[in-house]
């Protein structure tokens, strides 16, 4: 069999193109490699022999011990605003970036670990990370992935056999994590916050080569550069809001140039509809709120056109600065209307609505089904899937989910209805249209944090498996899974709170 080593064929563009833009760095070896999780679809994917990625070696490999042939690791440098407040240096603390393959679709896929250590940009952490977050991103990823939601995707996770110091003792652990690119909104701050002119240039025609290589040599190709991470950004998180994902720190490090969903630290999903609702234990404030995230995501827009704009205004005069600058006012300020238009049309989708016969009334149709969530305290996740079954001409599911049956459930039901008989389609057809959209399960809150206590206390993994192998089909109901369905008790979710894992 093959050496796990010699299985990665990488074309490492960012180090080849980008010299200066980050640090080689090796990640530090640990004392007992244990591979805990491989993703097997995903390493096919990426071309690679998952058998051969098991055992002793692949272990060395997953924690960093021996670093892979053709591999050039190293730390990248951006910068960032966290909660508002701008940080010149941020960087990768734990992570290390091995490299980039081409995968069997053809498409250029980074491979990076997480918790692997101390780098220049640690800024006083060990560098390291507990098993739960890393699991915690393993589950939370997949299931997004499941979902059809752009995300980054772990590809293993490997113990180290040391123990990691947080608020108590906990074993420690290394993420393989891949993704499209790890290019930020904060790699372009790092570079415009200290003038690097070349660099930020080098960046900017890196980005567009690598994402939107349409663009390449064309004379307003930063602006359009801008435009299209906001096009990303707005189907990105009107996905998120339709299944209740509240990602927990939006923060311009964790915005991602290729429109994928990244770090999972406190993210969580929603139960009782509330657009209030908050995890996070750092997020005092709730600037990050489920429904404050598409503001944050177009005010991180504005971020990276700030950025750019010294690409695009350069030595011009006055004239030429101020149409670079209402240029890419526009491309923000349009980041509303996008993300309106991709949220509805998720909305139909959900609702049963024929995307193709859209009526005018069905923002609001949509916006007071929400409404009588939230008034009723319904669980989000639920209250959709229960939709589709009324749909196909059964109530009683959904109306449980409404004691008292209240009326003004039954008037929006008559105008949904409605709504349905003049788009046409037979009832059994559209139920399962909207059942293909709206989940029955997902990661409940309680089920995860069963899932991590068991691997991180207990050293089973069971736990974890299962509910891992019920979120990679989250919209089929399937007999023995209704544990993973069913929202956590009321009094657990008004006290969960979801922490970085740093």
């Amino acid at each position: 069999m093959q050496s796990p080593a010699s299985l990665f064929r990488f074309d490492n563009s960012y180090a080849r193109d980008l010299p200066g833009l980050y640090v080689s760095w090796r990640p530090a070896e640990v004392p007992s490699p244990r591979l805990l999780y491989l993703n097997e679809e995903l390493a096919e994917e990426l071309g690679l022999d998952p058998q051969a990625l098991r055992g002793e070696e692949g272990a060395a490999l997953f924690v960093g011990n021996r670093v892979p042939e053709g591999a050039q690791p190293l730390a990248q440098a951006y910068a960032g605003h966290q909660f508002g407040g701008f940080s010149p240096q941020l960087g990768d603390g734990r992570a290390v970036l091995l490299g980039e393959v081409i995968d069997r679709h053809g498409l250029r896929r980074d491979i990076a670990f997480k918790g692997s250590g101390r780098t220049p940009f640690s800024r006083g952490g060990d560098g390291k990370a507990a098993l739960g977050p890393m699991l915690r991103e393993v589950i939370i990823g997949e299931a997004m992935h499941a979902l059809g939601i752009p995300t980054t995707r772990a590809l293993a996770v490997a113990a180290t056999g040391e123990p990691v110091i947080r608020e108590q003792v906990l074993p420690g652990a290394v993420l393989s994590r891949v993704a499209a690119s790890h290019l930020r909104v904060g790699t372009f701050q790092f570079f415009a916050a200290r003038q690097e002119m070349d660099k930020l240039r080098q960046l900017a025609e890196y980005a567009i080569a690598r994402h939107d290589p349409d663009l390449a040599g064309q004379p307003d190709r930063y602006l359009s550069l801008l435009a299209r991470v906001g096009e990303r950004q707005a189907a990105l998180i009107a996905q998120w809001m339709n299944v209740g994902f509240i990602h927990g720190v939006m923060n311009t490090d964790n915005m991602t140039i290729s429109g994928e969903t990244i770090d999972y630290g406190p993210c969580a999903f929603m139960e009782a509809y509330d657009p209030t609702t908050v995890f996070s234990s750092i997020d005092q404030q709730g600037r990050y709120a489920y429904g404050n995230q598409p503001l944050i995501a177009q005010w991180n827009l504005a971020r990276l056109a700030e950025a750019l704009l010294p690409l695009t205004v350069g030595d011009g005069h006055d004239e030429v600065a101020k149409q670079a600058i209402d240029r890419a006012t526009a491309v923000v300020h349009a980041f509303s209307g996008q993300y309106k238009a991709q949220l509805l049309q998720g909305q139909r989708a959900k609702l049963g609505l024929q995307p193709s016969a859209a009526d005018d009334a069905d923002s609001a149709l949509a916006t007071d089904w929400l409404a009588l969530l939230q008034a009723h305290a319904v669980d989000f996740t639920l209250g959709w899937r229960r939709l589709a079954d009324a749909a196909a001409g059964d109530e009683e599911p959904l109306q449980a989910l409404f004691p008292g049956q209240p009326a003004a459930l039954d008037e929006w039901l008559d105008r949904w209805r409605a709504r349905l008989a003049a788009d046409g389609g037979a009832p059994g057809e559209r139920a399962r249209r909207m059942r293909r959209v709206n989940p029955w399960i997902i990661p409940r809150n309680h089920r995860v944090e069963e899932a991590l206590e068991a691997a991180s206390a207990q050293d089973d993994l069971g736990p974890f498996e299962q509910l891992l192998a019920a979120l990679r089909d989250p919209c089929t109901e399937r007999p023995g899974h209704e544990r993973y369905a069913q929202p956590a008790p009321a009094a657990m979710t008004a006290s969960y709170r979801t922490f970085c894992g740093t």
